[in-house]
């Protein structure tokens, strides 16, 4: 089968160009893409250093399944999950499966365990790995059975496909990561998907003040949508954020929140969540920065806890259909999300929406 795909050579662009699928493995499934969402993170994959079929937020059909897959079958419309699970190592067997050791770098595994063979996907004669295991800017992809969740074809794939990583962060450092409770506040600075998804899901757990910062109107305008019940633009020039923290002071009677999330991605900011919470608060850092920074420890005082969750500890079998089930209840909204979407052949546009702010999530529809 030709199919066609967004493919970098790590160097800081992408081009769209034909790949060859080849039949699924024994453990893997064929699946026609109908839908992508783009993030950040897509965007810095350009420049990782390696060719790749980009892409980790994906929803579509089963076309084929291999012999060992039993839990989906042609046709069935599926979530792609790009933290698979294997269920048996350490990490799994400890509840933590976003930490799956099939694809984390740990001793003795492989930086490629969590994907299907690379021969399943060729690409000028040879096979391709797909990013985060899934690579779903492609009109179809093949994958581990464990990356693989049916759901509700009722869905809109564009919907569908950004709880696969925007959503699924965002809520879940919430319900799965802070252990925040009725009436508890929360501070979440940085307004965009992941951040959107911070404030729906202290709304739904029931948070009292949810105060929402960022630079742009637009964002903040999204983030009333969702659930903020103060928001605070930030100035450009307020580095780190110090007039923004007098203004949550005020709405926490000088105290400090009870909970903050860091949501932009600036390391400049990484730590800015400390600044925002009370004495034995608790920051989240859920961007996913990775670079080095300093911090003053002079803003760990008193008894505050700083965590840094990977994908909202997503656990597939349990939030998953919790979502989708808080989505046709009406509580969370995911169909709102997704701002523009675009064609494959538009992707340039699509990161260029993104990038400016525009967008509250911009999905590619096959």
């Amino acid at each position: 089968m030709i199919a066609r795909a967004a493919i970098t050579k790590g160097k800081g662009s992408f081009s769209i160009e034909e790949i060859t699928i080849n039949k699924p493995g024994p453990d893997e499934v064929l699946v026609e893409l109908q839908a992508s969402g783009i993030c950040h993170t897509d965007w810095d994959s350009l420049s990782w250093g390696k060719t790749m079929i980009i892409g980790h937020e994906g929803a579509g059909k089963v076309l084929q399944t291999g012999s060992a897959v039993n839990h989906v079958a042609p046709g069935d419309s599926v979530l792609l999950n790009w933290a698979i699970s294997c269920g048996q190592c350490f990490q799994c067997t400890r509840g933590n499966h976003a930490i799956c050791e099939l694809n984390s770098p740990v001793a003795g595994h492989n930086p490629l365990d969590g994907h299907a063979r690379l021969e399943s996907s060729m690409h000028e004669g040879e096979g391709i790995e797909r990013s985060f295991n899934i690579g779903t800017l492609s009109t179809h992809t093949v994958v581990r059975k464990e990356a693989v969740f049916k759901i509700d074809s009722h869905i809109p794939a564009a919907s569908a496909a950004i709880v696969g990583c925007g959503v699924m962060t965002g809520y879940g450092s919430v319900i799965n990561a802070s252990n925040i409770k009725a009436g508890e506040t929360a501070v979440i600075i940085g307004c965009g998907g992941v951040g959107l998804n911070v404030i729906q899901g202290a709304r739904i757990a029931e948070a009292g003040e949810i105060i929402a910062i960022d630079l742009k109107p637009s964002r903040l305008e999204m983030a009333q949508k969702f659930g903020a019940t103060q928001v605070i633009q930030a100035k450009p020039d307020d580095h780190n954020l110090e007039e923004v923290h007098q203004q949550v002071l005020h709405y926490t009677d000088g105290r400090g929140a009870d909970y903050a999330f860091e949501c932009t991605g600036v390391p400049a900011l990484g730590a800015a969540p400390l600044l925002m919470i009370r004495h034995g608060g608790t920051a989240l850092q859920i961007s996913g920065i990775e670079e080095e920074i300093t911090i003053d420890m002079n803003l760990f005082e008193w008894d505050k806890t700083y965590l840094n969750p990977l994908y909202g500890k997503c656990n597939p079998q349990r939030d998953f259909p919790k979502i989708f089930k808080l989505y046709h209840q009406g509580k969370l909204l995911l169909d709102e999300l997704v701002t523009t979407t675009y064609k494959l052949d538009e992707l340039d546009r699509a990161f260029e929406d993104m990038l400016s702010g525009k967008n509250a999530k911009g999905v590619i529809l096959f």
